[in-house]
């Protein structure tokens, strides 16, 4: 008979397993950088964020600009809880799409740690600060990747947005655990779904994001229940492309939620 010794024991060498294949195994593999089909400009949206069941948890908002030839994209989320996300990526689309820089702030009751995190995707530089709720003091990890071309850290959508009709692409994320690991993302089409515009009635394309971790991260990754989830996104595919919905986790260690559109309206 295990105890529950034995299975911590199991978990922690599993763990050591992962990081290990993380450290021999996590390199850039062959860039593709995804063709800019829909030029990105000024913007502003706003976002509900909601738990599957629908319960509403934050309000947020989307702000791109346009400066010195880059596209600067930031997506905030205020939860009803006090907790805030944060993130900020600014990429070039030159011909192809590349991001440049990528920032995420994370903190408050609903991640299980308050998170500050840069990415120069150039430089290859990055840090990462984790602190626990409980404490006053942060733990940093900072040092330098080798990172290819496509890699798209807060570009998911407008990835899939660029993508030609009924074709879909494997580009890169880094993913923070909190050391960085640098993974595929396959992005493949599911079955589009009607959806009301007002009183019209339009087909949504549906996009499946994949992380893939490769083979060895993925094995001992299973074997202690810490695979990173998919993510889904619906666009409407018009002439001109649309964000619908976005259902994943913000945080690699929470749960999924819901992302859509809201629009502004009059105070009762």
């Amino acid at each position: 008979m295990r105890t529950s010794s034995g299975k911590s024991f199991a978990a922690a060498a599993c763990g050591r397993l992962v990081l290990l294949a993380v450290l021999f195994c996590a390199r850039p593999l062959a860039a593709a950088p995804v063709k800019v089909r829909f030029t990105e400009g000024v913007g502003h949206a706003f976002l509900l964020l909601r738990t599957l069941d629908g319960v509403q948890i934050a309000s947020g908002e989307l702000l791109q600009i346009v400066r010195l030839g880059a596209v600067e994209n930031r997506m905030t989320f205020r939860f009803k809880d006090g907790s805030l996300f944060d993130e900020t990526v600014v990429f070039s689309q030159d011909g192809v799409f590349g991001m440049r820089s990528y920032g995420l702030v994370q903190r408050g009751p609903a991640f299980a740690e308050d998170t500050v995190i840069s990415l120069n995707r150039i430089s290859g530089e990055y840090s990462v600060t984790t602190t626990a709720h409980n404490s006053a003091q942060g733990e940093t990890l900072a040092g330098t990747l080798e990172l290819p071309a496509d890699v798209y850290n807060g570009m998911m959508l407008t990835v899939a947005k660029n993508l030609p009709k009924e074709t879909g692409a494997t580009v890169h994320i880094v993913a923070f655990t909190p050391k960085p690991v640098l993974m595929e993302l396959d992005i493949e089409l599911g079955k589009d779904h009607d959806v009301l515009v007002g009183d019209l009635v339009k087909s949504a394309t549906h996009f499946l994001l994949k992380p893939r971790p490769g083979a060895w991260i993925e094995f001992f990754a299973k074997l202690i229940g810490r695979m990173p989830s998919d993510y889904h996104a619906w666009v409407l595919t018009d002439e001109a492309p649309a964000f619908v919905k976005f259902e994943g986790p913000l945080d690699p260690k929470g749960p999924v939620w819901q992302i859509e559109l809201t629009s502004p309206r009059w105070p009762d």
